[in-house]
């Protein structure tokens, strides 16, 4: 997979969600089936993806590669 490309997080990890605000758990759900950006990966090997919601606030999360799927640039 590509850094330049767009994935797809495919599920969120178990407690991925554990101890985070209400609002970032609704946009962080809000994502999951939809194509966000692939930023690259960092040292251990995961996916940092990013995503802006629709009132401007940008979000930048890590997860395995089993959480996403890649998605063709064509």
């Amino acid at each position: 997979m590509k850094s330049t490309q767009k994935a797809i997080l495919t599920e969120l990890p178990p407690g991925f969600l554990d101890d985070l605000p209400e609002k970032d758990q609704r946009a962080l759900l809000a994502t999951v089936g939809t194509a966000i950006r692939l930023v690259g990966f960092d040292d251990i090997g995961q996916a940092e993806l990013e995503f802006q919601e629709r009132d401007g606030t940008f979000h930048t999360i890590f997860v395995a590669r089993k959480f996403i799927q890649s998605v063709d640039n064509d």
